[in-house]
Formats: structure tokens, C-alpha cells, sequence
């Protein structure tokens, strides 16, 4: 395995951290985990049975326990014989560079040191670091145990070697990282999703569809396609035999006069309210958490689908 990795220390173990335990035991590795919060231990236990029966279900490594895991009162016993580090602590950068300051000083010279941040700069995460050279960007998609996209960077103290043997590990244990070679708020996928984003919440708030509409549309449209392959390959399959090429040159200038009409809403109360209402007419009398595991098993089914297929994986 890349960088031999056979112990990973996780600190900070909510609900991102959690699922990253689960997932590294799955993969066969040791986890020492480390958070100061009370009750800490038991929820990250409780979380990792809970989502012990989708990892089965996609696959252990050989020799993946849950009894692999060890909890530490103390965030420097926990990172004393990491191989790697994943943090996955509150989005808030002055505290991110006092805890990245403690890591760096407890982890070995060899660990590197992995941050779960949705949109931190790791410039300012590695700024009061002795060897900021080693700390990258490993920001997963939530829910990392079942979700395959990791996005790897660095900062301008990061080493390019830091960033590819991080790129490896992850590859190594099944994920699928991509490089965000400059840093930028929200990286690349948050990006993308906040346009979209964007663009649902304008359509709501100028009366022109439903929220529940709207997820329909996405659902049941676009999104199908999009869970097998990303925005530019669907362009190129939408053109047919003269792919993308075609199919810019025949709806570049449509697709370009309907970006200049996107709206740009405010996140108003009324806003956030009608979007609320709006979920719950939706939902219904469905509950939250049996959603949640449908999603989840539908998800195992997606993802044993695209692998199988040899092309969509």
C-alpha cells in the first residue's frame, strides 16, 4: 500500500469523522480515533456498527474488524504510530491551525497530515506547522464510507510528493481522489453543487417551480445521467457521432445566453422558509432516516453497477 499505511489515526470523530473510521476498518487498517467531545466514544462505536452492514455489503478487506479501533482521550496518543492522519474537525480556520499545529508536533516525520475541510485553505491550515510540507487536502463526499470521490490538495508549503503519495493512499484503499490543483473556496465538487444550488433556490424563490419539482427534475432527469458519468462526457454523448464538438458548435450560444439569465439569489428568511415548507411537503409522512437507508442501499446497488460494467466505473 502506498506510504505502507497500516495505521490511521482519525481525530475528530463526528459525522464525517465517524464514516471515515468505519470505512478505513473496512479496508483492513488500524484506527486510533480522538475526540474530546463527551460521549465521544460511544457514538463513534455506535456510528461504526451502524454503518458496518453497507460496508459488508460492498466488501471487506481481508482482515477489516472492527475491533481494529482504538479510542485516545488524547489527540497526541492517538497520532504517536499513525502512518496517516484524516482530520475532520469544526469548519472554523483558527481553530483548524491550532489543531494542525498540535498534529504536526505529535505525528511521526513520515505521517501525512489530511484535512476533511468542505473549503479551508490549507495555506492558512499549515501556517503555524515545523513541517508544513506534509499537510494536504483530503476532503471526501459525504458519506465517505460509501461515498468514492476524494479531492487531494496542498498548500503553497505543501510538497508535490505529499500530494501524490496522498493521491496513492487513497487510490490504494478504493477511493477515487482527484487533484484540485489550485486552492479555491469550496474546492471542486462543493463548486459545482453550489451552482446548481444556486439556480434551485432562484427558481423557488421567483415562483417558477415547486421544491419538490425541482427535485424531480433532477432526479428523474439530469441526474440519472449524471451518477454515471460527469457533465462533459454526457455533453459528448448528447452530440451524437460528432460529440461535443457537434454539440458546441450547434448550442454553444443558447447554453451561453442561458448562463446570462441565471439568477443569483439572497439566502433571505423568506426564502429559507419556503424551502423549508417546501421539504416538507415533500417528505410527507416518510421518514428521515428510513430515506436515508434506501439512499444507501440504492447506492450500493449504483455503485456495484458501474464497476461491474468495466466502462461507467
Amino acid at each position: 500500500m502506498a506510504l505502507n499505511v497500516k495505521r490511521v489515526a482519525v481525530v475528530a470523530t463526528g459525522v464525517i469523522g465517524a464514516s471515515w473510521a468505519a470505512y478505513f476498518l473496512a479496508r483492513g487498517l488500524d484506527v486510533d480515533a480522538t475526540d474530546p467531545s463527551p460521549g465521544a466514544e460511544q457514538r463513534l462505536r455506535d456510528a461504526v456498527h451502524a454503518h458496518w452492514a453497507a460496508l459488508t455489503q460492498q466488501g471487506l478487506a481481508p482482515g477489516a474488524s472492527m475491533d481494529r479501533l482504538r479510542f485516545h482521550a488524547q489527540m497526541e496518543s492517538a497520532l504517536e504510530h499513525a502512518d496517516f492522519v484524516q482530520e475532520s474537525g469544526p469548519e472554523r480556520i483558527d481553530f483548524k491551525v491550532e489543531l494542525f499545529r498540535r498534529m504536526d508536533a505529535a505525528a511521526p516525520k513520515h505521517t501525512l497530515l489530511a484535512s476533511s475541510s468542505s473549503g479551508l485553505s490549507v495555506t492558512a491550515m499549515q501556517s503555524a506547522c515545523q513541517f508544513p510540507q506534509r499537510v494536504v487536502l483530503g476532503h471526501p463526499f459525504n458519506p465517505p464510507h460509501m461515498i468514492p470521490l476524494v479531492e487531494v490538495g496542498g498548500g503553497l508549503q505543501t510538497s508535490p510528493q505529499a500530494i501524490e503519495e496522498a493521491m496513492e493512499f487513497y487510490a490504494a484503499i478504493g477511493k477515487r481522489p482527484i487533484h484540485v490543483k489550485r486552492e479555491i473556496k469550496g474546492h471542486i465538487a462543493n463548486r459545482l453543487q453550489a451552482a446548481l444550488w444556486r439556480e434551485a433556490f432562484h427558481l423557488v424563490n421567483e415562483g417558477v417551480a415547486s421544491v419538490a419539482d425541482i427535485d424531480t427534475a433532477i432526479a428523474q432527469g439530469p441526474g440519472l445521467r449524471w451518477a454515471l458519468m460527469g457533465p462533459f462526457m454526457n455533453l459528448h454523448l448528447s452530440g451524437g457521432e460528432g460529440g461535443i464538438a457537434h454539440l458546441l458548435d450547434h448550442l454553444g450560444g443558447p447554453i451561453e445566453d442561458w448562463w446570462r439569465d441565471l439568477g443569483a439569489p439572497l439566502m433571505s428568511a423568506d426564502l429559507q422558509r419556503q424551502v423549508v415548507e417546501g421539504v416538507a411537503q415533500e417528505l410527507g409522512e416518510r421518514n428521515t432516516s428510513d430515506l436515508t437507508r434506501a439512499r444507501d442501499a440504492l447506492l450500493i446497488d449504483l455503485l456495484r453497477a458501474k464497476q461491474s460494467s468495466g466502462v461507467l466505473d
